[in-house]
């Protein structure tokens, strides 16, 4: 029987992890057995700290959020309390945008978070549309009841559109006579062509 050797199968084995190794300290990134075993920490240590990168930004968020509130003598939980009773729904991320970029829109925003905590304003009650510049974007709080109608107005329109470009050659015979029964058109003894050109009309 044939000596088998996998030599090359094994150097092409370890040439891929210590191609993934490099850059470590030491031997981890020169010997394969050292090597293979730090990356296997470092797997699990990515999968671990890809869940942990997201706490760590909230709490970031939190600590800025909560030194912008101080500065308007405001307690963190007190001013979260007063926007979810407000009605106003902005997340962690875009509150420490606003306390760094702009102070003046924040301390209305504390404003308004004092009103929902008085009971002053609530969920049923409108807040004016207004702009939050961050960078070069903006993010708008609130939209007007005005837009929301425009909005509808244009969704209606497109389905009228859409409804009334339909491809009838590509419907069967029984299906075009259903379609000029709602429509009301007599297509008896007509052929195919005939009936879309009496459904074009």
């Amino acid at each position: 029987m044939a000596r088998v050797k996998n030599g090359a199968v094994t150097k092409a084995r370890h040439k891929k992890v210590l191609k993934e190794a490099k850059g470590y300290f030491g031997s981890k990134h020169r010997l394969y057995k050292t090597a293979k075993e730090q990356l296997m920490h470092s797997g699990q240590y990515a999968f671990r700290d890809r869940k942990q990168k997201k706490r760590d930004f909230r709490k970031l968020w939190i600590t800025r959020i909560n030194a912008a509130c101080r500065q308007n003598e405001i307690s963190y939980s007190r001013f979260i309390e007063g926007l979810t009773k407000a009605g106003v729904e902005i997340n962690r991320k875009m509150l420490s945008e606003i306390a760094i970029n702009d102070p003046k829109m924040f301390s209305e925003l504390v404003k308004v978070a004092k009103d929902g905590k008085a009971g002053k304003v609530t969920k049923a009650t409108e807040v004016a549309g207004k702009e939050v510049t961050i960078g070069a974007k903006k993010a708008t709080k609130a939209t007007t009841k005005k837009e929301e109608t425009k909005k509808e107005e244009v969704k209606e329109e497109k389905k009228a559109t859409k409804k009334e470009d339909v491809d009838y050659s590509k419907m069967t015979v029984a299906e075009l006579k259903e379609v000029a029964a709602k429509k009301k058109i007599s297509v008896t003894g007509l052929k195919k062509a005939e009936i879309i050109e009496a459904l074009t009309k």
